[in-house]
């Protein structure tokens, strides 16, 4: 029985990677299209051309407590100081790409 269980518990967890790498991959290569008609001027390559140290580089992510797609996803939807709201302007769905997105690329060091 506890082998069973084992061979049921592996199947379940390579099935659940096998089938959402590909959703993850779409996610942010959508999130790097819209990132690129709406962010990159003021965030292209991640810098920030306002306010330079709050930037999108993994450290200033981290700083300011924006290190996962549910902050990320607050701050696009709502806006900040000087950065507007694009709750108004992206779907909910395009939002959380784009936040996948800045997420994966500061991982990577954009």
């Amino acid at each position: 029985m506890k082998k069973l269980i084992s061979i049921f518990t592996l199947v379940f967890t390579l099935c659940s990677i096998a089938f959402s790498s590909p959703a993850m991959a779409a996610e942010v290569a959508n999130g790097a299209k819209i990132f690129s008609a709406n962010c990159a001027a003021c965030h292209a390559g991640g810098n920030n051309v306002i306010m330079a140290n709050k930037n999108l580089k993994k450290e200033a992510l981290a700083e300011y407590g924006m290190n996962s797609v549910a902050a990320i996803t607050t701050q696009v939807t709502n806006g900040k100081n000087a950065m507007p709201a694009f709750g108004g302007r992206l779907s909910a769905a395009q939002i959380e790409d784009v936040a996948s997105y800045v997420l994966a690329q500061s991982e990577k060091g954009w």
